[in-house]
């Protein structure tokens, strides 16, 4: 069977989220994005696109998420676990998953066909392969945009929320992600838990992107590529919100 599996996390943090609480909900995968729930955006170009045979939501209230998803074969709502590593590792054990494995999140609001096609194409085979778009073109996009960015030695980047598995093997590098799963947001933290050389060549901005990932790839024992997205609004999602109002405004033609 050839062809992708896409996973959308569709989880909540532990507590209050105010910032879902300001649209009405206290579910942030609920919050309206140009009139609509904002993980049926994601959903919806997943199904719309051709590489893409299945599409799994994963979410603590799943019953919740399913009433605002459409009605299709290809479409599946489940329950996750309680973090996004615990939910990964599940299904990376799983032997019914079938690879590779596409995984994005419910505020990829911005996420359309033509990214996910762009993503599937360069991923294709790596065990893992991480979504990203370099500062340069986001810059000159959005002038004004606030991103989480890592430099490196040609370039900074930042995440695109797109992530692909290849196998299992790739659960090696989901058990580091746990290690530092609550500073998800400081990219720094998991480069230094890999040993000072790197974090060191790193901060320094002695190494490339490419070569960092392949010195993590070595230590875990993976082929770990990075794949620069074509569009650079593949870094945009909707985690507060000034970034509601970016990607509203981007919806509508305004930005």
């Amino acid at each position: 069977m050839k062809g992708w599996t896409a996973v959308v996390l569709a989880g909540s943090r532990p507590g209050r989220d105010k910032f879902a609480e300001q649209h009405g909900t206290d579910l942030k995968a609920l919050i309206p994005v140009g009139g609509i729930p904002m993980v049926a955006r994601p959903v919806n170009a997943l199904l719309l696109s051709p590489q893409i045979l299945a599409v799994s939501v994963l979410a603590q209230q799943p019953d919740r998420i399913a009433k605002v998803l459409p009605a299709n074969s290809r479409l599946k709502v489940a329950a996750s676990g309680d973090t996004i590593a615990s939910t990964l590792e599940a299904i990376l054990a799983n032997p019914a998953t079938h690879f590779p494995l596409l995984v994005t999140t419910a505020d990829h609001a911005l996420l359309s066909p033509a990214m996910i096609a762009d993503f599937c194409a360069k991923a294709e085979g790596a065990e893992l392969a991480i979504g990203l778009v370099e500062k340069r073109p986001l810059m000159a996009r959005l002038p004004n945009t606030k991103r989480t960015w890592l430099g490196f030695r040609r370039g900074s980047y930042s995440g695109a929320n797109l992530f692909a598995f290849g196998s299992a093997d790739a659960a090696k590098a989901v058990a580091l992600w746990r290690s530092v799963e609550q500073d998800r947001k400081k990219g720094w933290r998991m480069i230094a838990s890999l040993g000072p050389a790197l974090f060191v060549g790193a901060v320094l901005k002695l190494r490339t992107l490419d070569q960092t990932l392949a010195s993590v790839g070595k230590r875990l024992e993976l082929d770990i590529r990075k794949v620069e997205l074509a569009d650079p609004l593949a870094a945009v999602d909707v985690d507060k919100p000034a970034d509601h109002i970016l990607v509203s405004a981007i919806l509508e033609g305004r930005a």
